[in-house]
This record gives structure tokens, C-alpha cells and sequence, in this order.
């Protein structure tokens, strides 16, 4: 069971995936505008939050931003749209997972279930890279002597293209490891998430020395 707060302007839609959702196992708490989805995360820190991507005043967007800034939260955006900018933006605020509505609610818990899944420990293991050491064990990630705050996801790809030092791992290999996506899933969520990962592991995020792109088939992540 999670404690999921589910930030949805659409009063059926709210009602009908809390309900959903609680019947599902979940202890759920729901608010209608970001505003209100913000007091409630700083209130009492649920494990997930659920954002619609289209909320009045503040949007899901910027809610998701305004959390990232403050915390490693995992969160999913629910989007009305597919629109290659829509995804694109959520993403790069910092969403662990996006899922276009309608959603069925089994799927929904399966992809939160999985974001989850993200936050458990790995076996421990600590390796070294220039400035850069990864530590599985306390699932902290250091560079230059200064923590590194990684998301649940950044974390977890960072750990699986670490744990394949010079193999290249294409885009659906880390859909299937990383998000546990078993379908032919949506290479932005990799992109995306590897490019945050760089803006905070790499001197020239534009010139990547830990991880490298080859091109045509997906990411390598370099030992030195």
C-alpha cells in the first residue's frame, strides 16, 4: 500500500481514481488545484504524487517543478495530450513517469507501483570514477566530495548504466530495467531523465564524460 496524493481538477475524474486507487490498497488524498497539491506535500509527505498535467492556477507542470526543487518525491503526470512538447516539459521538471488519460486504474497502479519500486535498496556496492563515486549500498551518489540529489528514477538509471560500464544499453533495454515498462515504451522518459542526470553529474553537461550517447542505439555509461 502507497500513501499517494492525487492533485486532479476534474471532480469525476478525482472521485473516480480515488475511489479506484483506495480499492486497490492505497491510502489516498485528493486535491483539486496545484496550490492546494503543494500545502498538502508540505503538510504530510505522502510517498507519490499524481498530478494532472492541466490544473487551474498553477499547472501540474510547474507543481511538479516546485517539488522537484524541494524534494526527490516521485511523481507521475497524467496528461490529456500526447503532444511531444507537453511530454517534453513535464519530463524535464523533473516527472518520474507520465501516462496519458484515460487511464485504466490497474494501469495506473502497476506504473505507480513501479516508480516505487525505484526507492529500494540495491546490494551494496561502492565504485569510483574520477570525481564521481556510487555508492548502492547507502544509494547516495557523490561527486567532488558534495552529494548529489538524484530522484528515484536519475538514480536508478544512473545505477543500471554504472552496473554495465562500457556496454551501450538501448533506450527499450532501460524502458524495461529502469521504468519496468515491458511494452514498446516512449524514448523521451530515457532522454529525458538522462539529461537531468547529466546537469548534475557532469562538468559540460553538453560534453558528457560519464555518459555517453551512441547514437542509433541508446547510452553507455564510461568507468575511469
Amino acid at each position: 500500500m502507497a500513501t499517494i496524493l492525487l492533485v486532479e481538477d476534474d471532480p469525476s475524474a478525482r472521485a473516480g481514481l480515488e475511489f479506484a486507487l483506495t480499492r486497490l490498497g492505497h491510502s489516498v488524498t485528493a486535491r483539486e488545484t496545484g496550490e492546494l497539491g503543494l500545502e498538502q506535500v508540505r503538510a504530510q509527505r505522502p510517498e507519490i504524487v499524481i498530478l494532472d498535467v492541466m490544473l487551474p492556477g498553477i499547472d501540474g507542470v510547474e507543481v511538479c517543478r516546485r517539488i522537484r526543487a524541494e524534494d526527490s518525491l516521485p511523481v507521475i503526470l497524467l496528461t490529456a495530450r500526447s503532444d511531444d512538447i507537453d511530454v517534453v516539459v513535464g519530463l524535464e521538471a523533473g516527472a518520474d513517469d507520465y501516462i496519458v488519460k484515460p487511464v485504466e486504474p490497474r494501469v495506473l497502479d502497476a506504473r505507480l507501483r513501479a516508480v516505487l519500486r525505484r526507492v529500494e535498496r540495491a546490494p551494496g556496492d561502492r565504485s569510483t570514477h574520477g570525481d564521481l563515486v556510487i555508492d548502492r549500498g547507502t544509494m547516495k551518489v557523490r561527486r567532488a566530495g558534495q552529494d548529489v540529489h538524484l530522484t528515484a528514477t536519475e538514480l536508478r538509471l544512473l545505477l543500471e548504466l554504472s552496473r554495465h560500464p562500457g556496454q551501450v544499453l538501448t533506450r527499450q533495454q532501460l524502458l524495461a530495467s529502469v521504468w519496468e515498462h515491458d511494452f514498446l515504451g516512449d524514448s523521451r522518459l530515457v532522454d529525458a531523465t538522462v539529461q537531468r542526470v547529466r546537469s548534475k553529474i557532469e562538468d559540460v553537461p553538453s560534453r558528457p564524460k560519464y555518459i555517453e550517447t551512441v547514437r542509433g542505439f541508446g547510452y553507455r555509461f564510461v568507468a575511469s
